[in-house]
């Protein structure tokens, strides 16, 4: 286990992992996809032994325990940054003024109405893939959303200039890190979900430069407030387009190991 890796996992879960940090940061990038791939399995597992547990009749609560192991095992720190993103888009004017909202810890209308929203799209889009018994998709749908968060941080510059808890990761960023992370979640995908798992990595890189010209036009680049709001995007995206598809991704998925 190498170092970079030990601090994706600090970093992005409250897992135990033995070790010390890397020394630069940015190290840890490339490792995001397979920590969102362990916290992927995580989720997928909660929601197996509680739809078992429930003789396949309850599809709602083990869609609720996927969303509150996600929201546990992460502290809900995407969740902060969804909240500061809507704060600070909805209510922000200028550039000052958006980033000055964002830093602010107290939480708006705006912030409070993003996470329900978020939420809510989730518990109905888990409650689905439950239903059809597609429990990898909410492993691809981790993967995904956390790779993404590479390609922000090395594409785009930070955008507050006294720096801040993401300055590190995003200032040491390289194209080297970004590659890393796109063909690591690559693998992993094809091999949980075949043919499927590239298509839903080219339309969650598709929605990730949407997003991140959006960040660029708006604050000049990014922050961590902006990479974790990004990443529960990205991840409801994935698994709202996983649930309207159902039953029919197995058509494409045919050397997937988890689709029943």
């Amino acid at each position: 286990m190498t170092w970079g890796l030990v601090t994706a996992f600090r970093t992005l879960t409250i897992l135990p992992v033995p070790g010390r940090d890397a020394g630069e940061m940015a190290s840890s990038l490339p490792w995001f996809p397979v920590v969102g791939g362990v916290l992927g399995s995580l989720f997928a597992a909660l929601a197996l032994v509680t739809n078992e547990l429930s003789g396949g009749h309850w599809p709602g609560g083990a869609a609720a325990a996927a969303l509150a192991g996600g929201i546990v095992l992460t502290r809900a720190i995407h969740l902060d940054g969804l909240a500061d993103w809507a704060d600070g888009f909805g209510g922000g004017g200028d550039r000052k003024k958006t980033l000055a909202i964002m830093k602010d810890s107290a939480t708006g209308a705006f912030g409070v109405t993003a996470i329900v929203a978020v939420l809510l799209i989730k518990w109905v889009s888990l409650a689905r893939l439950v239903s059809a018994g597609a429990f990898v998709w909410i492993i691809a749908a981790a993967i995904i959303s956390r790779g993404m968060q590479v390609e922000w941080a090395a594409w785009l510059p930070y955008a507050r200039p006294e720096g801040g808890t993401a300055a590190s990761f995003v200032n040491g960023a390289r194209p080297s890190h970004r590659w890393g992370a796109l063909l690591g979640a690559l693998v992993l995908l094809l091999l949980f979900c075949g043919p499927a798992g590239g298509l839903a990595l080219a339309g969650g890189w598709l929605a990730a430069k949407g997003y991140g010209l959006w960040c660029r036009r708006r604050l000049g680049g990014i922050t961590g407030d902006l990479l974790g709001a990004g990443s529960e995007l990205v991840e409801a995206l994935i698994l709202t387009a996983a649930a309207m598809a159902g039953r029919e991704l197995a058509k494409l998925s045919e050397w997937c190991v988890l689709y029943p």
